[in-house]
């Protein structure tokens, strides 16, 4: 057992001894290092998109929210981040800051989120209601490849439903929106 040990010992004092061999050792133990923060970080990226007060145009943010084992947890956080509204403060909210989940089901890879009255209601700047239904639709469908439909309700009552039904049917591909 001694000689075994010793012959390792010397194995290793004798790979160390070059700095070639200590520069990739030290490249590999940062790479572990990196790589285990990533596992335990607990943080997913997600994007978002809002819409600019000029122009109308696009603007998308990328977002690190807590993830879950639970599928149902993970998409609730996206809808509740997506109604917080935008970082950037040229951006113009998807709904009203007074609109938040009433109540959020994830069941049998259908989304069901039920927002409060308050989201029929104009935020500040231009708005279109449908534009922002699909907007939050389109995102929940890009960033959670295992949703298959998304439902959403305000007050209970479900909103363009034959709509959404007709742009993701018809779609080549409805799990890749554009943003």
């Amino acid at each position: 057992m001694k000689d075994t040990l010793k012959k390792i010992l010397s194995f290793f004092s004798r790979f160390f001894s070059k700095a070639r061999n200590r520069r990739i050792c030290y490249l590999v133990l940062i790479f572990l290092v990196a790589f285990t923060d990533f596992l335990y970080s607990g943080l997913a990226r997600r994007t978002f998109v809002f819409y600019s007060h000029i122009g109308d145009s696009i603007v998308v943010e990328d977002r690190m929210l807590h993830w879950s084992l639970d599928r149902e947890t993970n998409v609730r956080r996206y809808v509740e981040e997506a109604l917080l509204g935008p970082v950037s403060p040229d951006s113009v909210l998807l709904f009203p800051r007074e609109t938040h989940l009433s109540s959020f089901m994830f069941r049998e890879g259908i989304v069901y989120a039920n927002l409060t009255e308050s989201a029929v209601l104009p935020p500040p700047g231009s708005w279109n209601l449908f534009r922002s239904l699909l907007t939050l639709n389109e995102g929940i469908r890009r960033n959670f490849s295992y949703v298959n439909d998304v439902r959403l309700f305000i007050g209970g009552n479900e909103a363009f439903s034959e709509e959404f039904s007709k742009i993701f049917t018809n779609s080549a591909d409805n799990r890749r929106t554009s943003p």
